[in-house]
């Protein structure tokens, strides 16, 4: 296969030149030579950059999913992190149905003043299981 031109890669994967050469640095890809200044690809480059992209949009940080990319080329997504990872998801997922009620409700509350409404201050309960704790 011919190789690509980071100017390539980048316009095929939607990603700057600048985040290729920063993905190339920590290892996530690797480039296979170079035409005159410019980096050269593998077209395979795409595929793995479609992993990185779909890994970091489900929370993944570039050293986990560097994890998973062998010396060999090889992917190997550990799935003990991916059912962790699905778990964290379903859980942000209903705290945004929580939130997304109490949204509702207050668009559509009769009251003048939402404190005087009793399902809004049961939402307001309901929403300092999410607010955030501090570290002792």
């Amino acid at each position: 296969m011919k190789s690509l031109e980071i100017s390539e890669v980048a316009k095929r994967s939607g990603l700057p030149a600048s985040t290729l050469r920063y993905y190339e640095s920590l290892g996530l890809i690797e480039s296979t030579g170079r035409h005159g200044l410019k980096r050269l690809f593998h077209p395979s480059v795409l595929e793995r950059l479609d992993i990185i992209s779909l890994s970091r949009w489900a929370g993944f940080s570039l050293e986990e999913v560097g994890d998973w990319f062998g010396r060999d080329g090889k992917v190997s997504i550990n799935k003990a992190q991916l059912a962790q990872k699905a778990d964290e998801v379903e859980k942000r997922a209903a705290q945004m149905r929580a939130l997304s009620k109490i949204i509702r409700h207050t668009s559509q509350c009769p009251k003048n003043n939402h404190l005087e409404c009793e399902n809004f201050r049961k939402l307001m309960k309901i929403a300092r299981r999410y607010r955030p704790r501090k570290a002792n």
